[in-house]
């Protein structure tokens, strides 16, 4: 009898919680991604080694929900968990977008950490692979493999709040404040925008960020900003896609370190199911006040400290939910510039970097 009245009130448990989350209209969603990966590049110590290794391209799973409080008025919320470390333990709990708040007629607002409005740009022309490894778009564009804290722009914000607007005939806006706690300075703080307008074959983003004494030491008050434009238009077989870009940081307080950057893309649809990606990208130079050498992320101040990447990749549909992938990418720098992207291995001055991924994706 003892074990039939523990049973029942363990069942007792496990209901409440269950029914409470079909209340809530909870959904377990989430998306695995791996690739093999092949790349190479001159390091700076002259050696050129092939490095062979299986990347997990933003792989992540995660609950989010909704429950009506009335009056149109929804209370929202998300966990989502950070990519599977192939060459380690997994990944991080909640470590991906994450947040609580409020939906209704005036849009979203909602509280914690997750992608800026800034990185709304990376989803014009987006590639087909879902790949945030050697086919990523960030790897020249916002310093997307540099943390904030050292002149990345395509980063998650922690401590913030954010509002998206409802969606006025096809055009939303997005405004997101952080502090962070643990940066420089007492006041340190970003502030990121963009305006999105997608209805029919026309689609364009305008994003700005400012990273306020998130860089630096505590009293060198550093500031940094980041403004970008991309658009794009859709034909029936493929889209022809660009951005601009334009990057500033200040190296002191009295002098600063610029730079803009330039891509053109396209996908287009082969067959009933498959799709090539193509893109070409160029970093100019680092310019501004500061003095030649001056290095932020993988900036430099001087001539000869640009460079320019490529990809082609191909993706073919094996259902709704999954596909398969290949492609190329690579990084030709200038001679005094040693931009990595994602190929992660340090490399020498003029080196040119480049790999090449095969991997699947499965969204659930």
């Amino acid at each position: 009898m003892n074990k039939k009245l523990v049973a029942v009130a363990i069942a007792g448990l496990l209901a409440a919680p269950l029914a409470q989350a079909q209340t809530a209209n909870v959904t377990l969603y989430g998306r695995a991604n791996l690739s093999m990966v092949f790349v190479n590049g001159k390091k700076p110590d002259g050696t050129n080694p092939n490095v062979y290794r299986v990347d997990s391209n933003s792989s992540r799973f995660g609950l989010r929900g909704t429950e009506s409080l009335g009056g149109g008025l929804n209370a929202i919320f998300q966990i989502e968990n950070g990519s599977v470390d192939m060459a380690g333990t997994g990944g991080t709990l909640a470590g991906r977008d994450t947040y609580l708040g409020v939906s209704g007629s005036f849009g979203r607002v909602y509280m914690g950490h997750y992608s800026a409005p800034y990185d709304d740009i990376s989803g014009i022309g987006a590639n087909n692979t879902g790949n945030t490894g050697i086919l990523s778009q960030a790897l020249l564009w916002a310093q997307g493999t540099q943390s904030d804290a050292n002149g990345g722009f395509d980063n998650r914000l922690k401590n913030s709040i954010r509002w998206d607007s409802p969606n006025w005939a096809g055009f939303v806006t997005s405004m997101q404040f952080a502090t962070s706690e643990d940066s420089p300075s007492a006041n340190s703080n970003q502030g990121s925008f963009s305006g999105k307008y997608n209805n029919g074959p026309f689609a364009a983003v305008i994003g700005y960020q400012y990273n306020n004494n998130i860089r630096g030491l505590k009293f060198q008050e550093l500031d940094d900003s980041a403004f970008s434009i991309a658009a794009q238009w859709q034909f029936s077989r493929f889209n022809i896609a660009g951005k601009y870009e334009w990057l500033e940081y200040d190296f002191t307080q009295s002098s600063s370190l610029k730079r803009q950057y330039w891509e053109i893309a396209s996908t287009i649809l082969v067959g009933a199911n498959g799709s090539v990606y193509i893109a070409y990208g160029d970093a100019s130079d680092g310019k501004g006040s500061a003095p030649n050498g001056a290095r932020i992320g993988q900036i430099v101040r001087g001539t000869g400290t640009g460079a320019n990447y490529w990809q082609i990749a191909y993706a073919h549909n094996l259902s709704k939910r999954t596909y398969v992938y290949t492609g190329y990418a690579k990084i030709n720098n200038d001679n005094n510039a040693a931009y990595t992207g994602n190929f992660r291995n340090p490399v020498a001055n003029g080196a040119n970097p480049g790999g090449f991924s095969m991997g699947m994706l499965h969204n659930f």
